[in-house]
């Protein structure tokens, strides 16, 4: 399992009977892995991953798996209630052929230290594949601290990543001077990625990578390079955009660029509906706006058109 560079949190595409659409998935992932992304990550948040049975999940990696065929790492993300669900599906992901698991806090219940390290230590110790960590305080209520990350890399020789979603770049920082080189670190909040990277970040779980996965992998190139002016200057262009993954809606904001670029369709399952109104207006306003400027060096070629 390697853990570098940019791996889209894919979309979990719906028919219009809001079944999962397989067919659609595969061609997403491969288009994904065309347009230079080095993973993919299934089953996340983005993935709509709350609103899917156990069943749909193991459905969904197996048509990831058979899209990606050795490709590139395939990782699922592991979220349950209960640590015996998630220890069930990481088992089940082993079983599918995953490369690694991002392993989420509980659902629901905001524990303490002692309670979240023994949820997370059961889900590394379930199965052999290399497991990142997934630290989002702001959408999960749970805050893995710099110490507490360092506490468990100390005691499971599986956990190598972490993805850093506090929204505060100074926290790589501050996991990269207590671990150096021990895990490699990835940022899960798109508008914070060049920061980010400045700071010791060697990966990107990105959102907007869905509909725009070139634009992604070249914004995060430049700034592992470093080029400042070019890296900035692709960033200012995509703010606007990345800053779309930030916000509770975020999931029918990016399935709604996606539908824009002609990858994808809007359909989101309940609780969430789709945007109406001013609101969608207002996204789409944005979205057209930052297509009509899309730098021609970054043009994604659409392959498919699912309305």
């Amino acid at each position: 399992m390697i853990w570098k560079g940019v791996m889209p949190a894919i979309t979990t595409s719906f028919d219009e009977n809001y079944r999962v659409n397989h067919d659609f998935m595969k061609e997403h992932c491969r288009w994904l892995l065309e347009n230079g992304c080095s993973g993919i990550v299934a089953l996340g948040s983005l993935g709509e991953g709350a609103t899917l049975t156990f069943d749909e999940k193991g459905e969904i990696l197996r048509s990831c798996r058979d899209a990606v065929r050795g490709r590139a790492p395939l990782v699922a993300a592991i979220s349950a209630l209960s640590t015996a669900e998630a220890v069930a599906l990481a088992k089940a992901a082993a079983a599918s052929q995953c490369d690694g698991l991002m392993v989420l806090p509980p659902y629901v219940y905001e524990g303490d230290w002692r309670e979240m390290k023994a949820h997370i230590a059961a889900v590394f110790k379930a199965t052999p594949l290399s497991c990142m960590l997934y630290n989002n305080p702001v959408a999960y209520g749970t805050d893995f601290t710099p110490e507490q990350i360092q506490e468990l890399a100390a005691e499971h020789e599986n956990f190598h990543s972490v993805k850093e979603s506090s929204t505060d770049a100074r926290r790589v920082s501050a996991i990269r001077a207590l671990l150096r080189d021990r895990l490699e670190i990835f940022v899960g909040v798109d508008d914070a990625i060049v920061e980010a990277v400045g700071v010791g970040a060697s990966g990107w779980i990105a959102g907007l990578a869905n509909a725009l996965p070139r634009e992604s992998v070249e914004l995060f190139n430049l700034a592992v390079k470093s080029e400042r002016e070019k890296a900035f200057e692709l960033y200012r262009w995509f703010l606007p955009l990345l800053r779309l993954d930030t916000v509770v809606k975020f999931v029918q904001m990016i399935k709604l660029v996606q539908t824009e670029v002609g990858m994808g369709n809007p359909r989101v399952r309940p609780p969430r509906l789709e945007l109406v109104g001013p609101e969608l207006e207002h996204v789409k306003a944005i979205v057209h706006e930052a297509l009509s400027t899309r730098p021609e060096e970054c043009m994604t070629p659409s392959l498919i058109r699912t309305k």
